[in-house]
């Protein structure tokens, strides 16, 4: 990807003003981080085309995921009951259900912050690992941190904790942030922040990651519709790229726009295929009545003894 000062680009300059009025975001000057850093020509593609300041991933390179007889819960007491689904490399996947149907909690299990009850989560992992964002009032947004130093955390799988950035580390960090709509927003504490505004901040991180495979916790919740639009083509972009992408979403009208393949979960798996075989009345309802019937106060499972 070439990249050029936006001061002699016009192309950019009139693609870049639509993503930062987006954000919410005014002229600025440019901050003591980003002064001298040189941005991408994106000439008029969506949020996300060839904005990445890293090497593009290969095709396929995600992870193949396999859930065998998974069960996962809450001290002992069961979120997820006995999955058995296999998430093909590359694919593009929103997990659904209604309220309480498990779906952090699978994704939870993924990224291994919690263990399986019984059953195994089974991940064909290339170089590179995975990325997790979790909801975002699970982020203390009272932190005392600039949004700079928070998307540089991206980085931190390839500089490590005693490492500082360099010029070139420090430029990849602005292009994330210019590749989101938040230029002039490097020195500011992520608790100014909108909503939406600190989505595109969490999704410039996820930029600087990198990873094959990324898990997504209601990424749209709360946020405008325009912010909406712009980080599901992000998303979209990554899964061109051949990344494999789980999304956590509530809204169905963004699961039809934007997913191609669906998890119904009810705290079990319902349903697993494309969107429209899916989300249909039918196994939407079933789903509803599932979750309506857990019990709270069923047995606690034990333990295996090896996973």
């Amino acid at each position: 990807m070439r990249y050029e000062p936006s001061a002699h680009n016009p192309l950019f300059s009139r693609t870049r003003r639509s993503f930062t009025e987006s954000a919410g975001v005014r002229h600025r000057r440019p901050s003591r981080y980003c002064r001298h850093r040189l941005r991408p020509v994106v000439a008029g593609r969506f949020l996300g085309a060839d904005l990445n300041a890293m090497p593009p991933i290969p095709p396929a390179s995600g992870s193949t995921i396999r859930f065998e007889n998974l069960t996962l819960g809450y001290e002992r007491h069961p979120a997820v009951h006995h999955l058995n689904a296999e998430i093909s490399a590359g694919s593009l996947v929103a997990v659904v259900g209604p309220n309480g149907a498990g779906k952090s909690t699978l994704l939870k299990g993924i990224a291994r912050e919690l263990r399986p009850l019984e059953g195994h989560i089974r991940i064909e992992r290339p170089s590179g690992g995975l990325a997790y964002m979790p909801q975002r009032n699970e982020l203390d947004s009272t932190f005392p941190v600039t949004v700079f130093d928070m998307v540089a955390m991206g980085l931190w799988r390839e500089i490590g904790a005693f490492r500082g950035l360099d010029r070139t580390g420090r430029g990849r960090v602005c292009a994330a942030l210019d590749a989101v709509g938040l230029a002039g927003f490097e020195s500011r504490h992520i608790g100014t922040l909108s909503g939406g505004q600190l989505q595109r901040a969490r999704f410039a991180r996820l930029i600087l990651q990198n990873a094959p495979t990324i898990l997504l916790d209601e990424p749209f919740a709360a946020i405008d519709t325009r912010t909406v639009d712009d980080l599901a083509h992000l998303i979209l972009h990554w899964h061109t790229e051949g990344r494999t992408i789980l999304t956590a979403v509530h809204d169905p009208g963004q699961v039809h726009r934007y997913f191609p393949t669906c998890l119904l979960l009810a705290r079990e798996l319902v349903a697993f295929g494309p969107t429209a075989e899916v989300m249909t009345e039918t196994l939407l309802a079933r789903a509803r009545q599932l979750s309506e019937a857990f019990d709270e106060h069923a047995e606690k499972c034990s333990l295996p003894e090896a996973i």
